[in-house]
């Protein structure tokens, strides 16, 4: 798989996966091989150390996350030592097909790492903002809230209401006022009276 294209159907063998052949884009792992998902040319993308093996169809987008990335992601599920989460934008790109992600309990906030409890960071179902870190997985991205601007923006409630940000790690349910905690996205904005003072004109 030198500088000639090779075109490829899904389900073709591609090539072993090692250390040094990692399924990407595309493919998929099975029993020590790496394998095509779709119909598409495949490219390889020398990537520290290691050869990443992706296809690419006509129609696929050439976009993946890089370190450095703003991403939108789903958290799909959280323990005690990270969330999974599936990224589904880059910047304001919407993805074709979602990217798997990690973001890590180290990775959430950048002071009193060891305090953190992920589940009053995020619950499954929350849209998240984040960075894509350089990544030491194979498998999936890694990500980081640990910036002011990065974590939660979309959240709602165990009443199935979106709920608005009351704090830096709170967010408060309108229907039924109760607050839940996780990890916000920036700041409650000034403008927005919180103790009624601004009702006095009327």
């Amino acid at each position: 798989m030198g500088s000639k294209s090779l075109i490829c159907v899904p389900g073709q063998r591609l090539c072993l996966s090692n250390d040094t052949h990692i399924s990407g884009c595309g493919t998929y792992e099975r029993q020590g091989y790496i394998y095509s998902t779709l119909a598409g040319e495949v490219r390889v993308v020398e990537k520290d150390k290691s050869t990443v093996i992706e296809v690419h169809s006509s129609n696929d987008q050439s976009i993946v996350p890089t370190p450095g990335d703003i991403v939108t992601a789903m958290v799909m599920m959280v323990n005690p030592r990270f969330s999974k989460c599936t990224i589904k934008c880059i910047g304001d790109v919407v993805l074709t097909r979602p990217y798997r992600a990690i973001l890590r309990r180290e990775d959430v906030r950048a002071f009193e790492k060891d305090s953190i409890e992920m589940y009053k960071c995020f619950r499954p179902g929350d849209i998240i903002l984040a960075r894509v870190l350089p990544t030491t997985d194979i498998h999936s991205y890694q990500l980081s809230t640990a910036e002011n601007e990065l974590g939660v923006v979309i959240a709602h409630s165990e009443a199935g209401v979106a709920m608005v940000p009351v704090s830096w790690t709170e967010m408060q349910c309108p229907k039924t006022y109760t607050k839940e905690p996780r990890k916000v996205a920036k700041v409650v904005p000034e403008t927005i009276p919180v103790d009624g003072t601004s009702k006095e004109a009327n």
